[in-house]
C-alpha cells in the first residue's frame, strides 16, 4: 500500500471542519504548562499527592472493586498499615520491592505504601515464569517480593525465586491449593491487619526527590528478556496533571479500568489522572466484553481507557437497544483503527476519543485533542515539540541519510521513525529519557548525532506519518512492515482493512520468510467468534476486495485461541518463527490458491501449484 494512496484516502474523508493549527496548539500549550508544575528537584512524591488528596476528598470514593467502595481516606489508611509492616521487615528508602498481583485493591495499597517509605516498586507481569521471572527480579535489584496468592503458582515453579523474601497477600477469590512451602511468608498479611492506620513519618522519604525512581514497569516487547523501564515520581504525577487538563476531569468523574495494572497504560494514565482529579476508579480483574456495559452503567462511568482490540471485541457483540444508554463522555487510549473508531461512534454515540501514541519509556508522545478520526495526534508546529519523524526505508530497514550523513525529517505523507529529542537539564523534567534499569538497554534506545554533533534522541521503533494538516497516523512497528512482490505491506493497515470479516473475532497479520523469495509473504492468524466457522472462499473474496493483490495474505492460520499479550497486543514473534510449517502447530493452515480463487488446506501439492517451496526450517 503506498503512503501516497493512503494520504489521499485520509484527505477524502476529512471532517467538514478542521481546527486551525493555532487552536490545536492552544490546547497543547495547556498540556505543556501542566507538564512543568513539578520540578525534578522537588521533594514531592506520589505519597505526598495521595496524602493531600486523602485530606481533601476523605470520604469520597477512590477505588471501586467488585461492589466494594474504598474512600480516599480508607485507601490512605490501608497503605499506612502496609507501610508500617514494610518498615518492620527492613525495607528503607532507596530499596526496590517487587510486586506480583492481579487487579484488586491490595495492588494499590501495597504500591502506595512503598512510595510512602521511599521504596521503588517493580511491577511484575504475573504471566512470567522460569528464566524471565527470575530475570525480572534480578534486573530490578529487588530486595523482596510481595506476591498475591492468585499469582503464587509461577513463583513456586521457578527455581531461584526462593532466595527472595516472599510476602504473601491472600486472595479469597483465587486461593492457592495445597500446603505452602516455608519459603512463603504467611505472617505478612496478619501483621498488616494489626498495624496502625497512622501515616508513617515523612522523614522516612525525606531524601526522595520528584526525579527519583518510583516505579519499574516492564515493557511488553516480544523479543528477548523483559526490560524494566524506570518511572519517576515526577513523570508519573505529571502524566496525571497533563491528562487532567486534556480531559477536563473533575472529582465527579468515574474512570473504568479493565487493563492489567502492572502495565503502563492502567498504572499511569488512569491512576495518576484520577488521583490528580480527586476522581474515582472502577476496576476489575480482567476485561470482560459481556460485563463491560453493565459495569459502565451501574457505576456511572464517565471515562474509559481502551486498547483498540478491546473496542473491536465490544463491537463484535450483538447490538442492543440500550447501546447508547450510558454517560461515558470520553475515552483515552491507543490502537483504535479508523474503521473501528467510526463504527464505535455510530453505535455508542458521540463520545470524545483521545487517541494517542507513545510508550511506557517514551520521552515524546502525541495525542488527538480534536476528535480527528483515525489520527493518533497532531503536530501543528514542529518547533514546539521534541518529536521528529526520521525518514525510513522499509525495504532496506534503514534510516535515510542526506549528503552529509545526517538523518532526514519526513515530509507530509512520508513514513518515518518517531523519535524524541532527549532534554538533559537539571531543572526541566519534560523530554527526559529515564531509560531502563539496564544501562546497556538504555543506550540501545538512543540515536546520537542525528541532526548535529552531540544531539541525542530516544528511538521508538515505531513508524508514523503525518498529513498536510499535521495529523499523525501510526503505520507499524519497524520490522513489522514487510516487502512482498516488490511492494511494501503494512501489517497494521491490512489488519484494519480485514478486521470486520463476518464472524471473525480478531486477526493478526505478519510476514514469513519463503525460501528463494525476496522479502516475506503475508500470513494471517485469525480467531473466529464462537459459533462461526472459517469460510476460505468467502475470506478470499473479502480480502481481494479490500486490499491490493500483493497485500492479500498468502497463508491463513485459523487459531483455536488468541496468541496475545495480556495487554491485548497481538504477539507476532512466535507466529513468525513457526512460519508455515504445519509440524510446529496444530491450527488448520490454508494457502491462497490463485487458480481456484480460494484458500485451500495446506498440502505440498497446493504449495507447488502456487509456486511456493516447502518450509526449510529457516523461515523465521
Amino acid at each position: 500500500m503506498s503512503a501516497h494512496g493512503l494520504v489521499e484516502q485520509e484527505q477524502q474523508t476529512l471532517p467538514a471542519h478542521i481546527p486551525s493549527r493555532e487552536q490545536t496548539q492552544a490546547k497543547l500549550d495547556l498540556r505543556s504548562a501542566a507538564a512543568t508544575r513539578i520540578k525534578p528537584a522537588d521533594h514531592y512524591t506520589l505519597a505526598d499527592r495521595l496524602e493531600q488528596q486523602a485530606a481533601a476528598h476523605a470520604e469520597k470514593d477512590f477505588l471501586i472493586y467488585n461492589g466494594c467502595h474504598f474512600s480516599y481516606q480508607a485507601v490512605d489508611e490501608k497503605a499506612n498499615q502496609y507501610a508500617e509492616v514494610f518498615i518492620q521487615r527492613g525495607l528503607r528508602a532507596g530499596d526496590v520491592c517487587a510486586m506480583a498481583m492481579e487487579n484488586r485493591p491490595d495492588f494499590f495499597f501495597c504500591w502506595f505504601a512503598l512510595a510512602k517509605i521511599g521504596v521503588t516498586t517493580a511491577f511484575i507481569n504475573y504471566h512470567l515464569t522460569g528464566k524471565p521471572l527470575l530475570h525480572a527480579l534480578q534486573s530490578t535489584g529487588a530486595k523482596a517480593v510481595v506476591v498475591g496468592e492468585e499469582c503464587l503458582g509461577v513463583f513456586l515453579e521457578t527455581e531461584g525465586v526462593e532466595h527472595y523474601p516472599c510476602w504473601l497477600v491472600p486472595d479469597a477469590e483465587k486461593p492457592a491449593a495445597g500446603q505452602l512451602p516455608s519459603s512463603i511468608d504467611q505472617s505478612f498479611y496478619p501483621a498488616i491487619d494489626a498495624a496502625s492506620v497512622k501515616q508513617p513519618d515523612r522523614q522516612l522519604r525525606a531524601g526522595v526527590k520528584a526525579e527519583d525512581d518510583m516505579l519499574y514497569i516492564f515493557t511488553s516487547g516480544t523479543t528477548g528478556l523483559p526490560k524494566a523501564a524506570r518511572y519517576s515520581h515526577m513523570r508519573w504525577m505529571t502524566s496525571g496533571d497533563v491528562m487532567q487538563v486534556s480531559l477536563a476531569t473533575r472529582p465527579e468523574d468515574v474512570f473504568y479500568c479493565c487493563l492489567p495494572l502492572y502495565h503502563g497504560a492502567a498504572a499511569t494514565s488512569v491512576t495518576s489522572t484520577a488521583l490528580a482529579s480527586g476522581a474515582s476508579i472502577v476496576f476489575r480483574r480482567k476485561f470482560s466484553a459481556s460485563a463491560f456495559w453493565s459495569d459502565v452503567r451501574d457505576n456511572h462511568v464517565t471515562i474509559f481507557q481502551y486498547i483498540g482490540e478491546i473496542c473491536r471485541y465490544l463491537l463484535n457483540k450483538p447490538a442492543q437497544s440500550g447501546d447508547r444508554q450510558h454517560i461515558l463522555r470520553c475515552m483515552l487510549g491507543a490502537g483504535l483503527s479508523k474503521d473501528v473508531w467510526t463504527r464505535w461512534l455510530e453505535r455508542f454515540g458521540p463520545i470524545e476519543v483521545f487517541e494517542g501514541w507513545g510508550s511506557t519509556e517514551a520521552n515524546a508522545a502525541t495525542i488527538n485533542l480534536d476528535n480527528h478520526v483515525g489520527s493518533c495526534g497532531r503536530v501543528p508546529f514542529w518547533d514546539k515539540t521534541n518529536l521528529r519523524l526520521l525518514k525510513f526505508d522499509t525495504q532496506t530497514q534503514t534510516h535515510v541519510r542526506d549528503e552529509h550523513g545526517r538523518y532526514v525529517h519526513c515530509q507530509p505523507g512520508e513514513v518515518g521513525e518517531a523519535v524524541g529529542f532527549i532534554v538533559d537539564h537539571p531543572e526541566i523534567g519534560a523530554g527526559r529519557f529515564e531509560g531502563y534499569t539496564s544501562a546497556e538497554a538504555t543506550e540501545k534506545k538512543i540515536l546520537r548525532n542525528v541532526f548535529m554533533d552531540g544531539d541525542a534522541w530516544w528511538s521508538s521503533g515505531d513508524l508514523l506519518r503525518y498529513d498536510e494538516d499535521g495529523y499523525c497516523y501510526f503505520v507499524d512497528r519497524i520490522g513489522d512492515t514487510f516487502r512482498w512482490k516488490s511492494e511494501n505491506v503494512s501489517t497494521l493497515e491490512v489488519a484494519d482493512a480485514l478486521g470486520d470479516f463476518p464472524g471473525m473475532e480478531l486477526i493478526n497479520i505478519y510476514g514469513v520468510r519463503v525460501p528463494g523469495h525476496e522479502g516475506r509473504a503475508g500470513m494471517a492468524a485469525i480467531l473466529m467468534q464462537p459459533g462461526h466457522v472459517f469460510d476460505p472462499q468467502a475470506f478470499h473474496s473479502f480480502a481481494c476486495s479490500r486490499v491490493p493483490h500483493y497485500a492479500v495474505p498468502v497463508f491463513v492460520r485459523v487459531s483455536a485461541m488468541a496468541d496475545m499479550t495480556s495487554t491485548f497486543k497481538l504477539r507476532k514473534v512466535d507466529l513468525q518463527r513457526q512460519g508455515y510449517n504445519p509440524e510446529l502447530f496444530d491450527d488448520p493452515l490454508y494457502i491462497k490458491d490463485d487458480t481456484d480463487q480460494c484458500y485451500v488446506l495446506y498440502s505440498p501439492e497446493a504449495l507447488a501449484r502456487n509456486g511456493l517451496p516447502a518450509f526449510d526450517g529457516e523461515s523465521a
